[in-house]
């Protein structure tokens, strides 16, 4: 499910950033985000991993069982905390107990969340553990999943430490292919030692003194009254092997009475039975309707006792001493059906299935109904009662099988649970609803923002930034004045000689493939743009930020052109184009004019003469006016005097010619790496 993939999400994250997520999802070639109840499939969980494998540098059994850590406490605060703290009170019982939580959420979530496992066809693992002598367990794990045992070390011991507060190993001790279970499962041996975990103070005081064990119990029994001491002994001995079954030292019985002292252990409790049993057949089958009694002759279990309900689905088990394998298959734990098979799941929760050939022919158009329960070997009888009821998780199901509420005993907690199941699951549906909505918000989202992007970035290559975002908060954009900026025109030389004797798409042609290169070195010396009408093209230096190095970026940009010009055809000559180019230093005003298609313009006289620097320039050439040169005289370039002309509306002027920058490679101007 979704669940898994957002944990390992959100453990990436977390622990190593968002780049390293986006990095690990994209060589995935997964998604971004993934919906809690959605079923993905495992590969996409097992590439994530593989991956992170990679990127981190790490092993799979390092990133396994970091993720199991990490999805223990993520399970925890998903909202499951409470259910896994009530598994058990100590870890042995913590363990026993997974595969009963396994079923409890396949059944109300209509297996919704498989906890410890990456979901396939909702066929949770399972646990099986053995208490050893010395105090350890063995823990025997099993999987329709390849590679993953490693995650079970780090799910256990962060239990063992949050809930527990012991600190534990886990070894494997063996790995085998499963033969004791139907179908073919990894079966993993893991060897559980365990060590409670001291305080600071603690620890530094027992590793302070190695005498400090052995100093306390003298001190305490010192402590401890003769009389006293005798009357608690005593009165252990009274309470049998249900309070102390195994024969303790001097110091565990102190330590006993003073746990008894503080209240933390119980009065022993020896249970009462009576010589005989009170309760005739009729009213065990009739009160317990869905349970099956049955042992093992040459090998196979035979039905000894059914109770009523389960007789009326299943007819044949009116017939005793039938073999309940023609009638039922397990489905979980997967054993064969033989008693010393399930004698070694005795703890599990044991799921039946009928078979469909040996129901009745009116029920083999229905699904086959499932039993849930637990097994008891009564020993004094060589005999297994099973206590089951029928595995039912809405009113739907009990539709499909044409069943009621009336069949399921009244004392039986499955009555409510799929009454309150069904309002879980519409509540459940809702909140899924919710989730994918939320999920289709966030795409558009990112889809609006993409193009609020694009929008600012055509915005953007119109007007300057910050004039843009004045306008776009429906401010009044103020005219500034510039004291020195650089202004430089171009134009295309005989260009309406060209145009008479083109077609226009050809022109059009021309001049985007001129533009488009000057566009670009426009942000390679970060001049700013103002307008192109037709073909001539006007950019300037230190507006509208000032800059003390305008004059050498648009002289550079200026160079720049006559080197792109070179390589746009003339459609009718077939040469290189030719362009003039002028370039001129003084004061302007800039400012916003219009409300449609606004523009960024410039005014005043520093505009006309860059223009008639261009107007009266030679082809190929950069014209600069004396104010132009001299900014650049002391700035690495080569110039000429050209003297003094007749400029149109302004008299004579003295102006120069750019020829190069001596400094500076035809790359480095052109902005090629």
């Amino acid at each position: 499910y979704g669940f898994i993939n957002t944990c390992l999400k959100s453990l990436v994250v977390e622990k190593y950033g968002e780049e390293t997520w986006e990095k690990l999802r994209l060589q995935a070639g997964v998604q971004d985000s993934f919906l809690t109840f959605e079923v993905y499939k495992d590969e996409i969980t097992m590439q994530l991993v593989d991956k992170a494998c990679k990127i981190l540098g790490m092993s799979a059994d390092m990133v396994l069982r970091e993720f199991g850590e990490y999805f223990f406490e993520f399970c925890k605060h998903s909202g499951y905390d409470h259910m896994l703290r009530t598994l058990g009170g100590n870890l042995y019982e913590f363990i026993e107990n997974l595969d009963a939580l396994h079923s409890y959420l396949s059944l109300s979530y209509q297996a919704i969340l498989v906890l410890f496992v990456f979901p396939q066809e909702m066929n949770a693992p399972s646990f099986r553990v053995e208490k050893n002598e010395d105090g350890s367990m063995h823990l025997h794990y099993y999987s329709d999943r390849r590679g993953l045992c490693h995650i079970v070390p780090g799910i256990i011991g962060a239990a063992a430490l949050d809930f527990f507060n012991i600190e534990i190993s886990m070894e494997i001790v063996n790995q085998t292919e499963e033969e004791e279970r139907t179908g073919k499962k990894e079966h993993i041996v893991f060897l559980v030692t365990q060590n409670p975990v001291f305080s600071y103070k603690e620890r530094k005081k027992f590793s302070s003194s190695p005498q400090h064990l052995a100093d306390s119990e003298k001190q305490i029994e010192n402590q401890l009254n003769k009389e006293d001491l005798e009357k608690a002994k005593n009165t252990i001995r009274g309470r049998g092997s249900s309070v102390c079954p195994v024969k303790k030292s001097h110091w565990k019985t102190i330590r006993g009475i003073i746990t008894l002292g503080k209240g933390k252990l119980l009065r022993g409790f020896d249970p009462v039975y009576p010589k005989s049993l009170w309760i005739d057949t009729k009213t065990f089958c009739n009160g317990l309707p869905f349970h099956m009694v049955f042992d093992k002759e040459v090998g196979q279990a035979c039905v000894k006792q059914a109770g009523v309900s389960i007789q009326k689905i299943v007819p044949g088990l009116q017939t005793m001493g039938i073999c309940l394998d023609d009638y039922f298959s397990i489905v979980h734990p997967e054993v064969p059906f033989t008693i010393s098979s399930i004698q070694k799941f005795i703890n599990s929760q044991f799921v039946f299935q009928t078979r469909r050939e040996m129901m009745p022919e009116s029920w083999k158009q229905r699904p086959m109904l499932e039993l849930r329960g637990q097994m008891i070997w009564m020993e004094s009888l060589q005999c297994m009662l099973y206590l089951c009821s029928p595995l039912l998780r809405t009113l739907h199901e009990l539709e499909e099988r044409q069943m009621h509420i009336a069949d399921i005993a009244p004392h039986d907690v499955t009555r409510d649970l799929i009454l309150l199941n069904q309002q879980r699951l519409a509540e459940m549906e809702l909140s899924n609803q919710l989730e994918r909505k939320k999920e289709e918000l966030r795409i558009l989202s990112k889809h609006l923002e993409e193009e609020k992007k694009k929008t600012e970035a055509l915005l953007y290559a119109m007007l300057p930034q910050h004039v843009a975002n004045q306008l776009k908060e429906g401010k009044q954009v103020e005219a500034g004045e510039f004291k020195e900026c650089t202004i430089l025109f171009s134009d295309v030389v005989t260009f309406t000689n060209i145009c008479a004797q083109c077609e226009p798409i050809q022109i059009v042609l021309m001049l985007n493939s001129m533009y488009l290169q000057f566009d670009r070195l426009t942000t390679v010396h970060d001049v700013y743009k103002v307008e192109t009408i037709g073909d001539a093209y006007m950019v300037v230096g230190g507006v509208p930020v000032p800059v003390p190095t305008h004059a050498e970026r648009v002289a550079n940009f200026a160079l720049g052109m006559i080197i792109a010009a070179k390589g746009v055809q003339n459609p009718v000559s077939g040469n290189p184009i030719q362009i003039r180019v002028g370039i001129h230093t003084g004061p302007v005003l800039a400012g916003v004019v219009g409300e449609k298609m606004p523009r960024y313009c410039l005014f005043g006289d520093t505009v006309n003469i860059a223009s008639r620097m261009e107007s009266h320039g030679v082809p190929s050439k950069i014209h600069l006016s004396s104010s132009a040169y001299q900014c650049l005289k002391y700035k690495n370039f080569e110039m000429i005097e050209r003297g003094e002309i007749e400029v149109k509306g302004k008299g004579k002027m003295h102006t120069y010619f750019l020829i190069r920058n001596k400094t500076a490679t035809e790359n480095e101007i052109m902005g090629r790496p």
